[in-house]
């Protein structure tokens, strides 16, 4: 291998990093690139926006700081060809280089109205566009709201138009009509009347207009954006769009429920002329008057035509009061001839009443209810006679001897089942049994006991919780062993590092069985190493 040449200079990676860094940086300090978005996903949750820039033959990664995004005119979109001003550098932490975006615009205006009849074909779909979502406007609203800009000549001349044809009251929302904050604004302002009570300090508008004089498609840009077509699509309040002149058309004028070519022609369309309703008014005032006052006449003559053709009152009781005279003579005559009449029925059902009739009827009757007497006899007689068949024909099939035989088969079956379940419970038993053998036998030897059996010793520190190194614990601590036979309380005194530990002092807790203890074994030396070293 060839050495390095002693004065080839040495650099670290980050030192390379910002050399190349400041080196592109000075090179390309102002770039305008054109190309197309490619990855775009919207802002990251910082504000930041990354994408990359990319046409036939290479692509660039891209970002927009939070500060730069929030100045843009419009939103970058996927596969929208725009033209980026900004400077190029690099990004140390993935050895590549990059765009640092300062202003975004389409490339040309072919690319602004593509964009625009895409918005339009996405909005029209979601229904925004409906002609039948569309509201009337009121007849002579009491409050109008407008939103423009307080400073330029459109609100004067919709004030001034408004004053001409008819004085009411006005609202004005002060918003910018151009720039990055623009849409961002009247969406604020349309969504702000809404949200006004209707009998609060600030009365809510019949009516809204939206308005804005005339400019390019650039200048036009912000009534394009989805947020304030969205705004007018859903306002409650009717809304009139004035944006531009005559031949400018934005997407609020498709989402507004009336578009006016100026916003002059807006201030004429949300109030009528108020010296034409004046005039209106008197002319129907006029012609009621006059059609009451024909009315009046012609119900007068038909009044009195009829009058005419009616005759006088004596002419019409003459003839019924005749009537009623009639009627009285023969009434006499008719209530003679109805009392000889129903003399005449009385007489004939009078004679059909004699006692013999009755007697006759009487001896009928009790001969009819002897006949029905003697036929339920016999019905009783017989109903017996059949129910004393079926019953003895039912004590034929309840004799003793298939009863006994029954009782006897159940007998037999039970002992069987008791055998079986006698048999089936201890063989039950004998697998439970067992499987607690085998358990007994897997904790045994799992048991930390069988441990201490074979001399070793359980250390429990002042917590109660075993003491897994000499580290932790402090001379003056009391611990606690567990042997195998027994618990064993203690103080530690210190230990050396490299030497055996000094002695220490204990108490004997006497173990759970009441057995002699045997007498205390003689503390011996414990040497470098062992488990006793406490000690």
């Amino acid at each position: 291998m060839a050495e390095p040449l002693p004065n080839t200079p040495e650099f670290t990676v980050s030192e390379l990093s910002y050399s190349i860094r400041r080196t592109i940086e000075d090179g390309f300090g102002q770039v305008r690139v054109r190309g197309e978005i490619s990855g775009y996903r919207g802002p990251h949750s910082s504000g930041h926006a990354y994408f990359a820039l990319k046409d036939e033959g290479a692509k660039i990664e891209a970002v927009i700081w939070r500060q730069a995004m929030a100045r843009l005119r419009f939103k970058p979109e996927e596969g929208l060809e725009v033209i980026a001003t900004g400077r190029v550098t690099t990004f140390p932490g993935g050895s590549k280089y990059q765009i640092v975006i300062d202003s975004l615009e389409p490339a040309g205006a072919g690319a602004l109205m593509a964009l625009l009849e895409e918005r339009r074909r996405k909005l029209g779909a979601e229904g925004l566009f409906d002609a039948g979502r569309k509201k009337k406007l009121p007849f002579l609203p009491r409050v109008i709201g407008v939103v423009t800009s307080p400073t330029g000549a459109v609100i004067r001349d919709i004030l001034h138009r408004l004053a001409d044809r008819f004085p009411t009251r006005v609202l004005v929302w002060p918003v910018r009509v151009q720039g990055e904050t623009s849409a961002r604004e009247v969406a604020a302002a349309i969504e702000g009347f809404n949200a006004l009570a209707p009998d609060g300090r600030i009365p809510r508008p019949d009516v809204l207009i939206v308005a804005r004089g005339g400019g390019s498609l650039e200048d036009l840009w912000g009534f394009n954006e989805e947020i304030v077509v969205r705004a007018a699509a859903a306002s409650r309040i009717p809304l009139v769009s004035a944006v531009g002149h005559e031949t400018d058309w934005t997407l609020i004028d498709h989402a507004a429920d009336l578009r006016a070519p100026t916003p002059t022609g807006a201030a004429e369309m949300v109030v009528p002329v108020r010296s034409d309703l004046i005039g209106k008014v008197a002319s129907l005032d006029g012609r009621l008057w006059q059609t009451t006052v024909r009315s009046m006449e012609a119900r007068r003559n038909a009044l009195r035509s009829a009058a005419r053709a009616l005759g006088s009152p004596e002419s019409f009781l003459a003839t019924r009061r005749q009537r009623l005279d009639l009627a009285a003579g023969r009434l006499s005559q008719a209530l003679g001839e109805a009392t000889r009449i129903h003399a005449t029925r009385f007489a004939r059902a009078s004679a059909r009443l004699s006692p013999d009739l009755l007697a006759r009827a009487l001896r009928l009757g009790r001969e009819r209810l002897d006949r029905l007497g003697e036929r339920g006899l016999r019905a009783v007689a017989v109903l017996g006679e059949r129910r004393t068949a079926a019953l003895a024909r039912l004590s034929g099939r309840l004799r003793a001897e298939p009863l006994f035989a029954r009782l006897e088969r159940g007998a037999e079956r039970s002992d069987g089942l008791g055998r079986r379940l006698d048999a089936a419970f201890l063989r039950q038993v004998e697998r439970r049994r067992d499987r607690l053998d085998a358990a007994g036998r897997l904790l045994a030897t799992l048991s930390y006991k069988a441990v201490l059996a074979r001399g070793f010793v359980l250390v429990a520190g002042p917590d109660g919780r075993p003491v897994r190194s000499a580290a932790a614990l402090a001379p003056g601590d009391g611990v606690a062993l567990e042997f195998a036979d027994g618990r064993v309380r203690a103080t530690v005194d210190g230990a050396d590092a490299g030497g055996p530990a000094g002695p220490v002092g204990s108490a004997v807790e006497p173990p759970a069985p009441a057995k002699p203890v045997a007498a205390r074994p003689r503390r011996r030396e414990v040497r470098s190493g062992e488990q006793g070293n406490l000690f």
